[in-house]
């Protein structure tokens, strides 16, 4: 009889802590925060701060020759803008702003970003609102800023390049974008 209540005593425990341990495992994860304080009037949204522009599937023979693809649209959203003024000057600092797109340049036209992945014989293009393009590298014209969360538009679209084959395949390119406030 008493090895029928230690036994029973024993089985008892032995399922409470096994309850005990589902319980406590029923879920768990982990949140990273991350970011970056900047010395600036405006802060850049989330979304438009790392963001994809989908350029789709472009026929080949759109791009022979140096054609282009048809351009998407996309935007660098700004918030939160606070404009200054300098002691003894009535414009506002800081309401201006030129954006630069780096990265890798294309080794066929240095003024496009090239491709990496299997396709080949094209860059990515990318313009101002305007439809100015913009030479990796280099600022763009300046964006009168006005508000508290102005938006700067650009397109992107993918160009030919004269004299190349157009081999077909996916691809991505990646510019990085600095901003420099006026």
């Amino acid at each position: 009889m008493k090895m029928n209540k230690l036994a029973s005593v024993l089985l008892l425990s032995m399922g409470m802590v096994a309850a005990g341990a589902n319980a406590a495992d029923q879920g768990q994860g982990k949140v990273t925060f991350t970011g970056s304080i900047i010395d600036a009037p405006c802060s850049i949204t989330p979304e438009t701060a790392d963001q994809t522009v989908v350029l789709g599937q472009v026929a080949s023979h759109v791009l022979k020759d140096g054609g282009t693809s048809a351009p998407k649209n996309f935007t660098i959203d700004l918030e939160n803008c606070s404009f200054g003024t300098d002691a003894g000057e009535s414009d506002a600092t800081g309401n201006s702003v030129s954006v630069t797109f780096s990265g890798t340049a294309s080794t066929q036209d240095p003024k496009l970003l090239g491709l990496t992945g299997e396709a080949a014989g094209a860059g990515v293009a990318i313009a101002d609102e305007s439809g100015k393009l913009l030479n990796v590298g280099t600022p763009s014209s300046l964006y009168n800023l006005s508000g508290t969360n102005p938006s700067l538009g650009f397109t992107a679209y993918l160009k030919g390049i004269s004299g190349q084959t157009i081999t077909t395949g996916d691809f991505e390119s990646v510019a990085n974008f600095t901003m420099d406030y006026q």
